[in-house]
């Protein structure tokens, strides 16, 4: 690395939502009440799935590996912007910044990742019925979490390792709750006209064809349940797409949106404000979404809290 390019920053300064002092414990509180709510909604998914033989299919399989993703992603982020609150320090180190983003940026693709895989799930069990467990089979869904994972840190690599090449000057403000991207990017004191050509080169590379086979096989998906003669069969097949296909629009719907929002609008705290759909509300929605109107889900949670708090 060039002796112009080392970074002289030793701790970047996080302004959270809001500076006003008298907004810092409803913040708090509100924010701990969602990440204690996410991380047991998609601990108890994860826990159900693990523990009824009955719903260990592939659609469930990718489910749970949907829901550690989101732990983890929450984990990322909300623990230390909590302890930022309560601290009243906001202050977060080089390294922690650098290490904060590369975690975020391997769940964020994972989710994004895993969605596109449980698409195609679902596709395969409506559109191809009698091969289902033939094409999903436990090798190929082992397969497809485990290349969702490798391009996942791969990616998150290549941007951090990108980042670390770029100076910043001391007392970098960061008008988010965490090091998200971006934000990085534009408080760098050194030009990141490469990066930001790289970030939506790979992001419209990785992207555009994920969401096109998400629309294609949603738009067979609609075409066979609209073709199928029992009204269960329907409200079934509805049921499991319609939570996936909800959980989808959000995260790309606000993703895409704060993405845009922060390439074309000077209002960092919108975008910050806007972040907390995909990085809070969303992991925290999950288990609910798929939950709700889910049968066999409904049904293994019922049996796995019977089983671990009233036990016979």
């Amino acid at each position: 690395m060039d002796a112009g390019n080392q970074t002289c920053v030793l701790e970047f300064l996080l302004l959270g939502l809001s500076e006003d002092p008298e907004l810092q414990p409803l913040l708090f509180g509100l924010f701990l009440s969602m990440y204690l709510v996410s991380v047991l909604g998609n601990l108890l998914i994860i826990m159900a799935v693990g523990s009824d033989p009955h719903i260990h299919t592939p659609m469930y399989f990718f489910l749970s590996h949907l829901s550690f993703s989101d732990i983890c992603f929450n984990s990322t982020i909300v623990p230390k912007m909590l302890v930022n609150i309560q601290t009243a320090n906001k202050a977060i180190t080089y390294g922690g910044c650098i290490t904060q983003m590369y975690f975020y940026l391997v769940f964020l693709y994972l989710d994004h990742f895993l969605l596109t895989v449980m698409a195609y799930d679902r596709f395969v069990a409506i559109c191809h019925p009698l091969h289902y467990m033939i094409m999903m089979n436990p090798h190929l869904c082992c397969l497809l979490a485990l290349v969702s994972l490798s391009l996942s840190v791969l990616i998150a690599l290549l941007y951090s390792l990108m980042v670390l090449h770029l100076s910043f000057c001391t007392h970098t403000e960061i008008p988010h709750f965490f090091c998200e991207l971006t934000e990085v990017l534009q408080s760098s004191c050194s030009d990141a006209l490469s990066n930001y050509i790289v970030l939506f080169s790979v992001s419209g590379l990785l992207g555009i064809p994920p969401l096109t086979g998400v629309l294609y096989s949603y738009s067979r998906i609609i075409s066979s349940i609209l073709k199928m003669s029992s009204v269960e069969g329907r409200y079934k097949a509805f049921s499991t797409c319609g939570s996936h296909l909800t959980v989808i629009s959000l995260l790309y719907g606000s993703g895409i949106g704060v993405y845009l929002g922060s390439a074309f609008s000077p209002s960092s705290s919108k975008g910050a404000v806007a972040s907390v759909m995909y990085t809070v509300v969303i992991p925290m929605l999950n288990p609910f979404i798929y939950s709700l109107r889910n049968r066999d889900m409904q049904g293994a949670l019922r049996k796995f809290v019977s089983r671990s708090f009233f036990p016979s």
